[in-house]
């Protein structure tokens, strides 16, 4: 198991305070020995040697000495094992403070941690690169790593903002032209004295046009949905799937199970309708089909699950579907689509809280399975 940060400190600090101890004890019992020695050797040396009628009194200066002797070893090591029951108990007190003082130094780093977590887990960019730490205290390393990560989220918060009004801003722009030319291609092929050829021309600029406006279209849905949906509403997924799960071309089989969650119902339109125009557009020409199924699973999770017959996709192809202008093999050259669809999907999905995977089929064809959270 490894240690974590406060852990290895409070360790740090204990040790270190043991050492400490231990030297300190080490040395008082050294010093206290020592000058025990140099005042027995000094109350006993340079006498000289006695007469032979005081030898018992020498012999009672012996008992003495010994008695001093034993009573300074018993002081020594009476000290020396109260010593090491006060340094444990004082050992283990420091090891507390320390453990206590290293969550409170620490505790900065964890807010820190705490909010990078969140910006890293949430759904919607805009709202996670939104937060900052704001962290109070003094102007310490701690403080100084909290202000410069609250900068680095400014400038990503600021990039992301001015990327998304980039979008929406040059795709208005760009409608006016497209409308202009819808007009003039229309009544250029008005009269009826225009030629086969002109006719054939103007109707691939009308496709071509059209194309474009798509593009347009599904760029601003892009640039809204990558956004947090704030404003919410009631929706049953089954009665989006009951309006949009129908074809003239493929066999499109529904079975819309209750699946209420709260959201934006004209996003939430976008994303069943992207997802079976995807089902549909990429198909087999000969009984193929479409199934479109919606359920409320017992973990709190709605689940929309749309499948399709079509061709076959390799596996590691799948996550790049979700990415935009990416279409698979030959489709990228004749696709009437823009490739933003599952794009569109994917970030409707996430600013709902959810998220989308998609499975590539054996036979053919995708299931692609979105998952939201349950309105409650």
């Amino acid at each position: 198991m490894r240690l974590t940060v406060r852990g290895r400190l409070t360790l740090v600090y204990g040790g270190l305070f043991v050492v400490a101890g231990l030297v300190l004890l080490g040395a008082i019992y050294v010093v206290a020995r020592q000058a025990g020695s140099a005042t027995l050797h000094t109350s006993f040396s340079g006498r000289a040697a006695p007469p032979p009628d005081e030898l018992a009194g020498v012999e009672g200066e012996e008992a003495v000495k010994q008695l001093i002797e034993g009573t300074q070893a018993t002081t020594l090591s009476t000290m020396l094992t109260q010593g090491l029951i006060a340094l444990l108990v004082i050992s283990t007190a420091a090891v507390v403070l320390g453990w206590l003082l290293a969550g409170r130094l620490l505790q900065p780093l964890h807010q820190i941690t705490a909010t990078a977590r969140r910006i890293a887990e949430s759904p919607a960019a805009d709202r996670g690169l939104h937060e900052r730490i704001a962290l109070d205290g003094p102007d310490d390393e701690l403080k100084q790593l909290a202000d410069t990560f609250d900068l680095m989220l400014a400038r990503l918060d600021h990039s992301f903002d001015g990327q998304r009004r980039f979008i929406a801003s040059a795709s208005h722009e760009l409608r006016t032209p497209l409308t202009l030319n819808r007009t003039l291609l229309e009544v250029a092929l008005a009269p009826e004295t225009a030629s086969p050829e002109v006719r054939q021309l103007g109707t691939t600029l009308l496709a071509i046009n059209d194309r474009h406006g798509r593009l347009i279209d599904g760029l601003l849905l892009l640039a809204r949905s990558d956004r947090e949906v704030t404003e919410r509403a009631y929706v049953d997924l089954a009665d989006i799937v009951d309006h949009v799960a129908v074809s003239d071309t493929v066999k499109v089989l529904s079975e819309p199970g209750e699946a209420a969650v709260l959201g934006d119902p004209v996003l939430l339109e976008r994303l069943v309708q992207n997802l079976v125009e995807n089902g549909i557009r990429h198909n087999i020409a000969i009984n193929g089909w479409v199934s479109v199924a919606t359920r409320t699973r017992v973990d709190g999770w709605v689940e929309l699950q749309v499948a399709n017959s079509g061709p076959v996709v390799p596996r590691y192809d799948v996550p790049g579907l979700f990415e935009p202008f990416h279409r698979y093999g030959t489709e990228r050259l004749h696709s009437p689509g823009a490739g933003l669809g599952l794009s569109i999907v994917r970030a409707v999905a996430r600013a709902h809280g959810g998220d989308v995977r998609a499975d590539a089929r054996d036979e053919g064809g995708l299931i692609v399975t979105v998952m939201l959270p349950r309105a409650p």
